[in-house]
C-alpha cells in the first residue's frame, strides 16, 4: 500500500448542530451511546493500517484533544508515525481556508514518512475501506481521487453540498460548489486521495496566489490539467446536516442490522476507553429497544432511546425517543420525549421536557 498519511480536515466544518457545538467542534460531538463522531474516521484509518494520522482542527478543539489524547486507543502512540494534532498557529487564521493552515504546517508534510495523503472530514458516520479507494486511485493513475455518494431525497430542508459532475469514464469534469442537491446527485464527501508531492506542490502554489480553499483552488481549478477521478461510495452514510438528521442518525443505531454492519471481528469502531461498572437495572425498570451504556442506573422507563455512560433514570421517570449524554440525570416522575440532552443535564422531579416538531436540545449541564 505504501506509506499513507491520514489527514482529518476539520477546518471546513459548519456549525450545523447548534447548541451541541457551543463548546466543542462537530467532530467531538458524542454519538451512538459511547462514541464521538471523529471515532469513525479514526477507526477507518486504523482498519486500513494507516499509522500516521494528522488532525487539523479550526476552533473549539479542547474537547477533541482530551478525547484523542496521545492516540493510545487507536494504537497511534508510537515512535514511528503516530497521531498529530495541528491547530491554527495564529487565531486570525480560523477565518481563512484549509490551505492556509496546511501551508503553515508545511514542514510537517515535508517531514512525513508518506507518499500518499488521504484527506477526510471528521463527522462522517460510515464504514469505508480506504485500501479499496487507494487501489482505485492507483489503478486509474489518478492525480486526485474524489469520493462521492449519491444524495437521497429524505431531507426536507434545502441543504448545501458540493456536487460532482462525473462522466461515464469516472472522470470528474466539474464541481458545483455550495449547491442545493436533488435526489441522485453525486455529492462530494470532501474525501480525497492525492500523492504527497502533488499535495505539497498545490499547497505552495495556492499560498503564493493567496488561494486558501483545497476543493475550490486545488481541485476544481485544476480539473482541466489533472487526472481527477470520482470514486463512488455506496455504503451506509447518513448526511448529518441538522439537529433532526443527527437525532435520526443516532436512532438508526437502535436497528440491530445497522449495529451488525458497523461492528464485526474484522472491523471495529474504536473510542477512548472509560472504565465504568455494568449498567444497573432496578426491579421497577422497563427498558425497550434502547442502547444503554456502562455505568447507567435505570429505575424508570426507557424506550427507543440512547443513554450514554453514567446516566441515571429514577423511579417513575420516563425517557422516550431521546438521546441522553454522559452523566445526565432524570429525576422521579420526569417525562423526557424527543430530546437531545447534552452532558450532565438534570431534569428535576415531575418536570416535562418534550420536543414537539423537532428534537428539543438541552445545553450541557443545564437544569430544568
Amino acid at each position: 500500500m505504501g506509506n499513507v498519511l491520514g489527514l482529518i480536515n476539520l477546518i471546513n466544518e459548519k456549525q450545523y448542530l447548534k447548541e451541541l457545538t457551543t463548546h466543542r467542534n462537530i467532530a467531538s460531538v458524542p454519538f451512538g451511546g459511547r462514541y464521538r463522531l471523529i471515532d469513525f474516521t479514526m477507526s477507518n484509518f486504523i482498519n486500513a493500517d494507516i499509522s500516521l494520522v494528522a488532525v487539523f482542527p479550526k476552533e473549539r478543539y479542547l474537547s477533541l484533544m482530551d478525547h484523542l489524547g496521545s492516540g493510545k486507543e487507536w494504537n497511534l502512540d508510537r515512535r514511528s508515525g503516530g497521531l498529530f494534532i495541528l491547530p491554527p498557529i495564529q487565531p486570525h487564521e480560523t477565518s481563512m481556508g484549509d490551505m492556509k493552515q496546511f501551508h503553515n504546517h508545511l514542514s510537517f508534510f515535508e517531514r512525513a514518512n508518506a507518499d500518499t495523503v488521504i484527506i477526510s472530514p471528521g463527522h462522517h458516520v460510515c464504514k469505508i475501506d480506504y485500501n479499496e479507494i487507494l487501489a482505485f486511485h492507483r489503478e486509474n493513475q489518478a492525480d486526485i481521487t474524489v469520493v462521492y455518494k449519491d444524495f437521497y431525497d429524505g431531507a426536507v430542508e434545502k441543504l448545501i453540498y458540493h456536487q460532482c459532475i462525473v462522466d461515464e469514464d469516472g472522470n470528474v469534469t466539474d464541481i458545483n460548489l455550495f449547491n442545493v442537491p436533488q435526489a441522485g446527485d453525486h455529492i462530494s464527501l470532501e474525501t480525497y486521495v492525492i500523492s504527497k508531492s502533488l499535495f505539497i506542490d498545490l499547497v505552495k502554489k495556492c499560498a503564493a496566489n493567496e488561494e486558501y480553499n483545497f476543493l475550490k483552488d486545488a481541485v476544481k481549478a485544476n480539473l482541466h490539467r489533472l487526472n481527477v477521478k470520482g470514486y463512488h461510495f455506496t455504503g451506509e452514510l447518513p448526511f448529518i446536516h441538522s439537529i433532526e438528521s443527527f437525532h435520526a442518525s443516532n436512532m438508526k443505531f437502535l436497528n440491530p442490522q445497522t449495529l451488525k454492519s458497523f461492528f464485526s471481528e474484522e472491523w471495529s469502531v474504536v473510542t477512548k476507553i472509560k472504565h465504568e461498572p455494568p449498567a444497573k437495572y432496578g426491579q421497577a425498570s422497563n427498558v425497550k429497544n434502547s442502547l444503554i451504556a456502562n455505568g447507567c442506573d435505570i429505575q424508570g422507563t426507557v424506550e427507543n432511546s440512547i443513554l450514554f455512560r453514567g446516566v441515571k433514570v429514577k423511579k417513575g421517570a420516563t425517557v422516550k425517543n431521546s438521546i441522553i449524554m454522559q452523566k445526565g440525570e432524570i429525576e422521579e416522575g420526569a417525562i423526557v420525549e424527543n430530546v437531545i440532552a447534552d452532558k450532565e443535564v438534570r431534569i428535576t422531579k415531575a418536570k416535562k421536557a418534550v420536543g414537539e416538531n423537532e428534537p428539543l436540545v438541552i445545553k450541557k449541564a443545564e437544569v430544568i
